[in-house]
Formats: C-alpha cells, sequence, structure tokens
C-alpha cells in the first residue's frame, strides 16, 4: 500500500502538463508564472478556465488568518478519512516505510513534504472540532518551509498565533480549541475534493477575498496572459471613457467593435514602446 503516488503515477495523474516537473513528478509551475498570477482576480481566472471547459475549480465561504492577503502556490494535496482502526494501521505501516514512525501525528507528515513556494491543500471533510490540521506550531514549520500558506477544508486552532506569522495566508473553515483526533491520513498528492472542486498536485491555488480558484498547470501561464490582457484592457477603456470618446454601450461589451480594438491595439503599443524606452 502507498499513501502517495509512485513518480510515474504523479505523471500519468498530470499527464497534461509537459513543463518542469518536481524529483517526485509534480508539475512545477514557474516562479515567474506563480508572480503574475498574484495581481490576478479570481473573477479573471474564473473566466478563462470556463472557456477551457474547467467549470468547478472555485471553492468559497472561507475564513482567513490574514484577509486580504493574496495566496499563490502549487498544491500539495492531502486527503483524510474519519477513523478506522485496520485502515489506520494500514497507513502507520505504508508511512513507517517512508520514513514516518507510529508516533508522529499524521498531519505532520504532510508539511515534512512541503517546499518553497507550496500550498498546503488538505480536505478534512469540514471537520472543525478534533479537526484542527493546524496550530501555531504547525502553521510555523508551513510558513517557515512554503512562505505561502495553506487551504484546509476543516478546523484550525491557535488563530491568535497564526495571525502574528508574517507573509503568509491560512484560508479555513472555522477555529477550534481541540486537536485533532479521530482521523487517518489517507493519501499525499492524490487527487482530493475541495468545496465542489476536484484539486490534483501541482495545481497554481489562487486564493484572494472572493475564496480559492484551483488553476490546473497547464493553463497557469494562460490565466497570467489573460488576466494582463483583461487589466490593461480596464486602463484603456477607462481612459476612453473619461476623455468620452465612446459611450459606456460601446466599452462594457465583451468584445470591442473593430475601430475600438484597432485604437486599444496602437494604445497598447505605444504604451509598450514608451515603457521600452
Amino acid at each position: 500500500m502507498r499513501i502517495q503516488p509512485s513518480h510515474d503515477d504523479l505523471i500519468s495523474l498530470t499527464a497534461a502538463w509537459s513543463g518542469e516537473r518536481f524529483a517526485d513528478g509534480r508539475p512545477r509551475v514557474p516562479d515567474d508564472v506563480l508572480a503574475r498570477l498574484r495581481a490576478a482576480t479570481t473573477e479573471e481566472a474564473w473566466s478563462t478556465l470556463r472557456q477551457e471547459g474547467f467549470d468547478r475549480q472555485f471553492a468559497g465561504g472561507w475564513r482567513e488568518t490574514h484577509p486580504g492577503a493574496v495566496l499563490v502556490g502549487r498544491a500539495v494535496t492531502a486527503q483524510f478519512l474519519p477513523h478506522r482502526p485496520d485502515y489506520d494501521a494500514a497507513v502507520v505501516a505504508a508511512g513507517a516505510e517512508i520514513g514516518f514512525t507510529a508516533g508522529d501525528r499524521q498531519n505532520s507528515w504532510i508539511i515534512e513534504s512541503l517546499q518553497t513556494g507550496d500550498v498546503m491543500v488538505t480536505n478534512i471533510f469540514g471537520k472543525v472540532k478534533d479537526g484542527t490540521v493546524i496550530g501555531d506550531n504547525l502553521g510555523t514549520a508551513v510558513a517557515t518551509r512554503t512562505g505561502v500558506g495553506a487551504v484546509i477544508d476543516g478546523g484550525i486552532r491557535d488563530l491568535q498565533g497564526l495571525t502574528q506569522l508574517a507573509g503568509v495566508n491560512f484560508l479555513f473553515r472555522d477555529a477550534d480549541p481541540t486537536a485533532i483526533r479521530d482521523v487517518t491520513l489517507a493519501g499525499l498528492n492524490v487527487a482530493i475534493r475541495i468545496g465542489s472542486a476536484t484539486v490534483l498536485p501541482g495545481d497554481v491555488v489562487l486564493g484572494t477575498p472572493t475564496g480559492v480558484i484551483f488553476i490546473p498547470p497547464q493553463l497557469a501561464e494562460r490565466v497570467a496572459e489573460k488576466s494582463e490582457d483583461t487589466r490593461i484592457r480596464d486602463v484603456f477603456g477607462k481612459l476612453r471613457l473619461a476623455e468620452r470618446a465612446y459611450t459606456s454601450a460601446e466599452i462594457d461589451v465583451a468584445q470591442w467593435a473593430t475601430h475600438i480594438e484597432a485604437d486599444f491595439q496602437q494604445w497598447k503599443q505605444h504604451r509598450v514602446s514608451k515603457e521600452m524606452s
């Protein structure tokens, strides 16, 4: 039994990605693409994904340790199930084969696999009481290892301590003083469900005040490009509206008329040339 896929299994699971990978086979979207996505809105990402046929990549209704802080990184997924003694024994044995001991809490196994730029994405089936995946100690470990944070479909504890960590954000369902118990880690870097979204290891996690959207790695650069195009079009549109060159009905449409598009392309080229000079 394995609690995480083999290198080849991870490649098969994420076969749509043709770029660089981590040693374990997980997709590694480039850092520069992640940086570009920090400026993207949930709505911009959602629109592009929907055009590509990915209609169920968003999950909302979160609490945050650092409200308003944008979270962007590569997903490391984890799945918990309600505790069952015989299954838990099998998981403990499987963990021992890759270096984890029976005395380790299984939520710490996830953290040991995290790297810089990762987001810990955990489904603990919405459990809050006795479902607190991290407190301020494990949260500090996540922050130190990733520099990003986590998305936890369940609970956290030590909220006051977690809010004091800098440069990260943890999205969660609710806080509770209890410790995690009566659950078993069913898988690491496997396909999981977060809300109504299916999340695969290596997806780009974009967390904003709106919620969390999970971007398939093969679409990450396209989302960044479309987001950038939307923002520059917004600047142009507002400029021309302020100048009363066009009406709001002409600008606030899905596709501009040919003469407005031509005007935009000329304005954009002039802007680029000016920035480069």
